[in-house]
């Protein structure tokens, strides 16, 4: 049984949602101590920019007109899909940048979008337990002055539960630049409480991922 974790945070030292991705993969490893963890840490190995343009390209043209760099990025996109389809569970942990969704999620996401089966005219995925690990900087939650910036949780829950169907369970935790922006400050104390409850919706997330696959597996 294998666990693949994807990481989009650009400053892993740092990072808040690879912090609570640790906690999630902690649940899965304790449950399957022999069980490999996939990982794809897309700061450390970014995917060029240029990749799903080749690939969308690439797929238009005969293959033995295609150029190299249409070869290269449709045999990085089917890497990307046989990660996914090789897992036994899924760990995305997705930081909010500039109100949207990470530019490395994105166009790791395009890439394996073009390859079939995980495609719009069918996915292997369906079904499969996930977890995704949002964090916001600010809080855009109902209520708040800027309800309605966070332009990219509704999306990663668009493409990752209803068009590839998984078995998805979120962790999500605004504030994570209390204590960071000054401007910020008078917010510790909810900001406090946030932490603690996203720190244990990680723990029963990983705990509900080594589940639902020991009960599948039975």
């Amino acid at each position: 049984m294998t666990l693949f974790r994807l990481d989009a945070s650009i400053l892993p030292a740092t990072s808040a949602s690879r912090e609570l991705g640790d906690l999630v993969e902690s649940e899965w490893t304790a449950a399957h101590p022999d069980s490999p963890v996939v990982r794809r840490d897309l700061s450390a190995d970014p995917v060029p920019a240029t990749a799903w343009r080749d690939a969308v390209q690439g797929g238009f043209t005969p293959e033995a007109d295609r150029t190299d760099a249409q070869r290269e990025a449709i045999a990085l996109a089917r890497t990307f899909a046989d990660e996914l389809r090789g897992a036994d569970a899924l760990l995305f942990t997705v930081p909010l940048y500039n109100y949207g969704v990470s530019q490395h999620f994105k166009t790791w996401f395009d890439l394996a979008y073009t390859v079939p089966g995980i495609d719009p005219q069918g996915t292997d995925l369906r079904g499969k337990p996930a977890t995704l690990v949002t964090v916001l900087g600010g809080n855009y939650d109902e209520g708040t002055p800027k309800e309605g910036w966070d332009h990219s949780t509704a999306w990663l829950r668009r493409v990752l539960e209803d068009v590839w169907g998984l078995d998805l369970r979120v962790v999500h935790r605004p504030f994570t630049l209390v204590g960071v922006n000054p401007a910020l400050d008078a917010f510790a104390e909810p900001a406090a409480e946030l932490k603690r409850s996203a720190e244990s919706s990680a723990v029963r997330s990983g705990r509900e991922l080594a589940e639902l696959r020991g009960s599948s597996a039975a």
